[in-house]
This record gives structure tokens, sequence and C-alpha cells, in this order.
């Protein structure tokens, strides 16, 4: 390989506008073009100009002249400009024709062309010219090209991949720069015409339009190879669309992602690139790069004695943070209880915190130990603490402070050496304004504050989550494992998922226990989905202000959010509930177009009987509707 393709550091600093500074694709003319003219019984070459005029004709001017009486004088005229040709016939009676086709004004001329004039034979040839150099793309341009080609894969259902290469190691000292005609020129052998490119520093982005898995996995590995002759370890990571996202940011995070952990000289899937964390019998799944910064950041507390503060909307999987911290502490070995606040009555809420001893109220048959002689020396998890009354937070601090606990009915002090971990949906600052939170109470089980971002702000973890989910419980079910349609995750990676990762797999549970299709079709979720659909980006509309009046408390399932988010201003009827309503209304027209025979409705909309008949059962439609 040449050294201007290798030398990638060597940028231009030339004048802006030259050729080093730009991508020019008709910077490099065709080397030589000549015309091999049969007259007669005779043939010759003439050799063309890269810029001027050729006149053919039979006059003493004519640069090619020809023998045929009829000829005009000056009967063609072909004019070179930058290695490009054209022919014009000079108003000549008899014409002049270009494979077999008279012209009518200028004509382009390209390698091979045969031009006819009377009886004479003139064949056109050009060397190749260079397959103009593909233009590298700053990071906006680049992003629009991602955005149209995501419009254009929506409307035409098929898949497209995004590449992100690492051109330096991630350790390379300072910043590193890249000749972006350099880069063309090593990977554009490896690429297809309609493939687009793009620098950023030191990685290299490549879009691939009409590629599904295998075409664009092929391409890339391709590139890694190409990559190899200049730079001493190489590697790419690839997202597919719509499979690992729907939008710019989600398929790039995905692509970088799935880059810094492959192996150097290999591609890696962002489908395949996440951190799975088993904590007792149950699993984690990260992939959201905040989410995985989180993990580290609970694994780092999980060797310290702090209690921290886990916020988070409900879903969230608060739980499963508090258990990780619990299980990688030097108290996993001890055990950890956790105490639902909200779920508790205020009359029992202290017996449960503190326990009782035997006659201390009616009922009291036996002494009994509260969770936090239960926790001793493991973590007591404090599930949804902002709903703690007043009163017991006040006898809970004491407890934290002193590390000794009272129980009711006795008169001894016990010991207690525990860690806490509290989890809440509320934003307990604004609680504590409002006088509804121990301001004393938060600074002591805040020792560390951990907030997990709601899962329609971790879209990258959708996909990965709900073929996960799906796969279990396909397998719990004794099925094989269904797939997923490009629709249906359409639909899922929109959804702003109010419930968080609860909902989405108890959404995945409910369709492989109601429909035994191989794939999830996007009716299949609009069953569960289609009333409550919005927008990715927003909030729920009907989540509760963050400082909810006790007067008037949010639910337990739409308690306010720690980090409160804007609502729309207008409220819209979601899209897919108008379809499913328009798509109600045709199968019940259908049926008494029917006379309610579902084969000859089915038929009548071009609907298969099987998904009619599942629908209509859906929909309420019964055999004999006469809607």
């Amino acid at each position: 390989m040449s050294d201007s393709t290798t030398n990638w550091h060597d940028l231009s600093h030339g004048a802006e506008g030259s050729t080093l500074s730009r991508l020019d694709p008709s910077s490099e003319p065709v080397a030589s073009a000549y015309l091999i003219v049969f007259d007669g019984a005779s043939s010759t070459v003439v050799h063309l100009c890269l810029d001027g005029e050729v006149v053919i004709g039979r006059g003493e001017g004519a640069h090619v002249r020809l023998l045929d009486a009829s000829v005009s004088r000056a009967h063609a005229r072909i004019s070179m400009s930058g290695g490009r040709a054209e022919i014009v016939d000079l108003g000549s009676q008899n014409g002049t024709k270009v494979n077999g086709e008279r012209i009518v004004g200028a004509r382009p001329l390209l390698s091979g062309d045969v031009v006819t004039i009377l009886g004479a034979t003139l064949v056109f040839h050009s060397s190749s010219r260079p397959r103009p150099r593909r233009q590298v793309c700053s990071l906006d341009g680049f992003r629009q090209h991602v955005e149209d080609e995501l419009d254009r894969a929506a409307r035409t259902r098929r898949p497209f991949g995004l590449a992100a290469f690492a051109l330096a190691p991630a350790d390379a000292d300072g910043p590193r720069l890249f000749d972006p005609i350099a880069v063309s020129r090593v990977v554009e052998p490896g690429l297809r015409r309609i493939d687009v490119i793009a620098l950023a520093g030191a990685e290299l982005l490549v879009l691939m339009p009409e590629a599904d898995l295998a075409a664009s996995r092929e391409i890339s590995e391709g590139l890694v190879e190409r990559l190899r002759a200049a730079t001493a370890q190489p590697c790419g990571g690839l997202a597919l669309a719509p499979s690992d996202g729907n939008d710019f940011e989600i398929l790039l995070i995905g692509a970088r992602a799935a880059r810094d952990r492959a192996p150097a000289g290999e591609v890696g899937l962002a489908a395949e690139t996440y951190r799975a964390i088993t904590v007792e019998d149950r699993e984690l799944i990260v992939a959201d790069p905040a989410m995985l910064r989180m993990v580290t950041l609970i694994e780092r507390l999980a060797n310290t004695d702090l209690p921290v503060l886990i916020c988070g909307e409900t879903g969230t999987g608060k739980d499963l943070a508090a258990a990780l911290l619990h299980h990688g502490s030097a108290r996993a070995s001890r055990p950890m209880v956790a105490l639902n606040c909200a779920a508790v009555p205020e009359a029992l809420a202290e017996s449960e915190l503190f326990g009782y001893e035997k006659g201390a109220f009616t009922g009291a048959a036996a002494q009994k130990l509260g969770i936090l002689e239960q926790a001793d020396g493991g973590t007591v998890f404090l599930d949804e603490i902002g709903e703690l009354p007043l009163a017991i937070q006040a006898k809970l601090l004491r407890a934290v402070e002193t590390r000794r606990i009272t129980r009711i009915g006795g008169h001894g002090e016990h010991p207690i050496d525990l860690r806490i971990a509290a989890a809440t949906n509320r934003d307990l600052a604004r609680q504590v304004q409002a006088g509804r939170f121990r301001q004393d109470l938060l600074f002591r089980i805040g020792g560390a504050t951990i907030w997990l971002p709601p899962l329609r702000d971790r879209r990258r973890e959708i996909p990965i989550l709900a073929q996960r989910f799906l796969a279990d419980a396909c397998r719990r079910a004794g099925r094989d494992v269904m797939a997923i349609s490009t629709e249906a995750m359409q639909l899922l990676l929109d959804f702003a998922w109010p419930g968080n990762v609860r909902e989405l797999r108890h959404v995945m549970d409910y369709v492989v226990a109601a429909h035994d299709e191989p794939t999830v079709a996007a009716w299949h979720l609009i069953e569960r989905l289609g009333s409550e659909g919005r927008p990715g980006g927003a909030a729920p509309a009907d989540a509760a202000p963050a400082d909810a009046t006790p007067a008037d408390p949010a639910p337990a399932d739409h308690a306010p959010d720690a980090a409160p988010t804007a609502h729309p201003p207008v409220a819209f009827t979601p899209i897919d509930e108008e379809i499913r309503e328009l798509e109600r209304s045709r199968m019940g027209q259908a049926l008494t177009a029917a006379s309610g025979n579902q084969t000859v409705a089915a038929d009548l909309i071009k609907m298969p009987l099987r998904t009619f008949q599942a629908k209509a059962k859906v929909y309420g439609l019964r055999q004999k509707d006469r809607r």
C-alpha cells in the first residue's frame, strides 16, 4: 500500500479549497482518449486531447477527414473537457448517429460508444475513469444520513447497519487527527457505493443502508482487515436498525459499546454487548452507559459501610441495586431483610421495624424481632422510605444514630449492627421542604445517593431486555423462543414505559402466554400498550407532581419521579390507539357484510384468518356481530 494511503497523520495545511483539503470527485481526469476510425477499407487511430475540440468532416479544415462525398465539410464536433467528451452534429444534411440513434443537440460520449456518419464508423475509447473518491462526512452530516435512513427503513421495513471503528488506541497520548482522504482510500475498496462514512477524531463511522446483520457484519469485518494496514489493533462495533435502536444516538452508543468490548481485530455486536449480573436467583442486565457506570459505583460503595439512598421511578430495579450492594459487601454472608414501607399500615410500622415483646399488646402471644434486629450483621432495605409516617421516622433516626433499638413493650435496649439501604420514588428534598420527611433522617440515610434513570431514558437496553425477557418466558412455557418483528420493536422503542423494566417484563410474559405465533407482531403489543402509548422521550402524562400532598397522594404505581420531567402541553390521542380503533371498526364492518362469517370477513379486508380470529377475540367482536 502506498504512503499516500497509510500515512494518515500527514494532514494537508494548504490553502482552503486545495485538492488535499477537500474531496473532489473530478480531481482525477481520464488518462487518455482516442477514436478508432473505420472509413472505407482502412482504419486509423486519432488521439484526442483531454481538453479541446475535434471536427469531423470531409473539408480540409476537419481534424478527422472522411472520404464519403455525402459527408458535410464540417459534419460533427467532439468536445473534450477535463477528460469528458460530448459530440454534436453541426447541422449536416444526413445527420450523425451514436449507437444507432440520430443525435439532436449535444450527446455525451462514453468509452465504447459507436459514432456513425454515413458509411464511416468511429469508436470512442477512453481509459477508465477512477471511481470518484468517497465523500467523508462531518458528524452532523452523518447524523442526517442516518436519520434519513431511519425514515426509509420505517417505510420499507428493511434494516441497515451502523458501525464504529477505532483508528487509534483509546489510551493514545493526546488527540489524534487523521487525513480524511487517506482514510477514504484505505476503506474505499471494502465499501459499496451507497455506504456513507464519517470521521470524528480517531473514530471512523460507517452507515450501511439496505444491509441486514449478515451483510453489515461482512462489510465491517472486511473493513477491519483493511484497517490493519494502517493501525496496529483495529476493532469495530456494529449496531443494526431497528433491532438495536431506532434513533441515531441509540445506534451510535450501541456500536461504540460493542467496539469498546470487542477484541483487537474483531467486530462486536451491539445486541451482544451488555453486562449480566446474577444476584441470588435474579439477573441484572445493563447496557446503557449511565447504567454501566452506576453498577461500577454500586460495586465501589459495596466495599464501604456507608448508608445508601437509591432513587428512581417505580420499576427501575431499585431492589436489585440494593441486593447488588449487599451481596458485593463484607456483609454478604449475613441476611438482607427488606421492608416495603408503603405496604405497611401506619399502626404496624413500628412493630415491623422494632419488634415487640410477648404481651406488649392484645394478640402479642410471643416475642417478635423487628427487621432491624433480623438484619443484624447484614443489610436492611427500606423500600419506599418516603412513605414512613413522621413519628416512625423519628424513632428510626434514633436507632440509626445510636445503633440500638427498644422493642414495643420492652424496657432494655438491644444493639444492632447493620447497614441501611433505602429506596424512594419521591424527591425527598421536596418532601423535607413540605414538612413530610425529616431532614436529619435524610442526612443519615443518604451517605451516598444513587439515581436509576427510567427505562425511557435508556432505550439502548430495551431491545436487549425485551429479547431476554421473551426468551425467559418462552423457556418457562416450554416453547421455542419467539422473534420480535420490526414493527413490534418499533413500538417497544417508542413506548414511554411508565412502569419501567417491570412493565416490560410483564408485557413479554403476557405475549408468550396469550399468543402462539412464532413472532411477536405489533398487534400483540397494541393489546397491552395501545391505550397508553406515548413517545419514548416523554414522561407519563398522568405522573403526579413530586410534592403531591398527603390529602391527595399519588398511587404507588404512579408515584412521582426522583427527577421531575416535563409534561407535554397538549394531550393527543396516541396514533396506535386510533389505528386500533380503525382496525376494530373495519373488522366489524366486514363481519356485517359477511353476515358474521369470519372466513369471508377476513378475506374481504385481506387479513389472515388466524389473525382475524385472534383480533376479533381481543376486540370483543362476536361471530354474528352486525356492527
